[in-house]
């Protein structure tokens, strides 16, 4: 039983000096800035929120009027459709339910000949 209780007490011993290699600081933040800064083991890290806020624009470009753009510019903003390039959208509706199964598109079946003797609707 004593040297159950002196092992115990010795592993007490061994948590307690590796709780002083491992110690965690956290300061206060400033009542103004929100940020918090924690020290593990001698290296400092920031808060990802503050981080955050620290790469946020400036509130004088946040109201700042974009750009004008030039002619080259404006084109390439505008649709693929507009631009005649492929668009899947309207390629889907060109085939109909040939889309993916043949090259050439659906079309309507074609009309029965017209009978001679018959007079015409």
């Amino acid at each position: 039983m004593a040297r159950l209780f002196l092992l115990l007490l010795s592993a007490c011993a061994a948590l307690s000096a590796q709780a002083d290699e491992h110690t965690v600081v956290v300061n206060a933040a400033a009542p103004g800035k929100g940020c918090v800064e924690v020290e593990v083991n001698g290296r400092r890290a920031q808060s990802i929120s503050c981080l955050n806020e620290k790469l946020l624009p400036n509130s004088n470009n946040v109201n700042r009027q974009p750009p004008t753009l030039s002619g080259a510019e404006a084109t390439m903003q505008r649709p693929s459709n507009q631009l005649g390039l492929y668009n899947r959208a309207a390629l889907e509706h060109r085939m109909g339910n040939a889309f993916g199964k043949s090259v050439t598109p659906q079309r309507p079946a074609p009309a029965p000949p017209a009978s001679p003797l018959l007079p015409p609707r």
